[in-house]
């Protein structure tokens, strides 16, 4: 990115909380906090220190599908930081004191996750859109898998996952790219591919969650089945979303915030997985005004699938390029986005051509989309705080159908 002083590089590892068994659930975002615990030539201040003494800072995440180890760091500093970055996920010691003092660290952070009703409630919606699978369980993991991991059980989920065939690194801003690929095979190229075990089919299958608490507000999130990653119909369901609640001039946000005044904030996503994805709405309300809320939800769905207008479609559409536009600008987003365009399609698609398929959308696509999500789409329903007199899945089917 010419005229930039600075650069973010990370590695990117297909191996997230999706790939976990059972047992095993909350391990790879453990396994992410060991990282900076320490390797064979630096201790957890060394590696702090490494990245902190140049100005620039490093960190990770773990989500379903990817867990990612990335830094910023000035131009001249993107080799020490391919270094560190390649040292921590290449000699982690797995040291047991570090290991029981991250455990604690985790187990602080579940229970911040549980009282954040925000948070959890998505989880909670996660496990009925897809239970008994991979995709439906935390990814922080139960509080009891947590107690029990151990060093052998980090070991094994890295000697598992973490080959070459599912590392992806990735930079942008102030990088050269001979340079890198470089580096990067005095750091990596003795690493042997391995047989990764494959994911387990995804299946949108839903249902509800009910949790009363006496909280002030109660959340309500709600979820339909909606294209994968690779889906032709991706930019659609993105549009759609947008147009629906991803706005201030959105549908849901002018019907339930603007003229009705049930909520302070309501939005819609559409979230996509390697083969599988999810609309999700949520709002945070009164216990008196959610049923309320949530059936005019129902009635904006269906009224979407009738009377979308090409304004509408057209401001998404201004919203979703500008977005992906202006998030260019950012050396982080950018080296994220083109991991994740390798991670989809192996390759990086021409910003061109991203949009020339974004600009294909028709009134008639989103429409069709709608139709089918109002009426056909598996649904999943969350709900927490005070909301004993909420409607039910069931109730909110039937309106559906109505």
């Amino acid at each position: 990115m010419p005229g930039l002083q600075s650069a973010a590089i990370g590695i990117w590892v297909l191996a997230g909380a999706r790939n976990e068994h059972r047992e095993q659930n909350g391990i790879a975002h453990f396994l992410e906090h060991m990282a900076f615990k320490g390797t064979a030539t630096r201790s957890a201040l060394d590696i702090a220190e490494a990245i902190e003494n140049v100005g620039g800072y490093i960190n990770a995440y773990t989500s379903r599908e990817v867990t990612a180890y990335y830094a910023r760091v000035l131009k001249q500093d993107v080799p020490l930081a391919l270094d560190v970055v390649a040292d921590i996920l290449r000699n982690p010691v797995f040291d047991p004191k570090e290991i029981e003092i991250e455990r604690g660290v985790i187990l602080q952070e579940i229970g911040q996750a549980l009282d954040t009703p925000d948070d959890v409630i998505f989880d909670w919606l996660q496990e009925q859109a897809y239970p008994d699978h991979p995709l439906g369980r935390t990814i922080l993991g139960p509080e009891e898998r947590v107690r029990s991991f151990n060093r052998a059980d980090l070991e094994r989920f890295v000697a598992e996952q973490y080959q070459p065939q599912q590392m992806i690194l990735s930079a942008a801003g102030a990088v050269d790219h001979d340079d890198l690929v470089q580096q990067a095979e005095a750091l990596f190229a003795d690493m042997t591919r391995g047989e990764a075990e494959a994911i387990s089919p995804a299946k949108f299958a839903g249902g509800e969650s009910r949790h009363e608490k006496q909280l002030e507000q109660a959340h309500f999130a709600l979820a339909f089945e909606s294209p994968n990653y690779c889906d032709s119909r991706i930019h659609a369901s993105q549009i759609y979303a947008t147009a629906l609640g991803g706005s201030m001039s959105s549908r849901l946000f002018q019907e339930v915030r603007e003229k009705r005044g049930l909520c302070y904030s309501i939005y819609a996503s559409a979230g996509a997985y390697a083969d599988t994805g999810m609309m999700t709405i949520y709002a945070g309300t009164s216990a008196e005004q959610l049923a309320g809320l949530a059936e005019i939800t129902i009635d904006e769905l269906k009224r979407a699938a009738e009377d979308m207008r090409p304004d509408e479609i057209e401001r998404a559409r201004a919203q979703m390029k500008a977005g992906l536009l202006m998030g260019l600008e950012s050396p982080s987003n950018r080296a994220e986005r083109l991991a994740r365009m390798v991670q989809i399609w192996g390759r990086v698609p021409p910003l061109d051509e991203v949009i020339t398929r974004i600009d294909a959308v028709t009134l008639d696509d989103v429409r069709r989309l709608a139709e089918e999500t109002a009426a056909e789409a598996p649904a999943a329903l969350a709900l927490y705080g005070p909301v004993a007199e909420a409607p039910s899945l069931e109730a909110l089917q039937q309106r559906r159908a109505a």
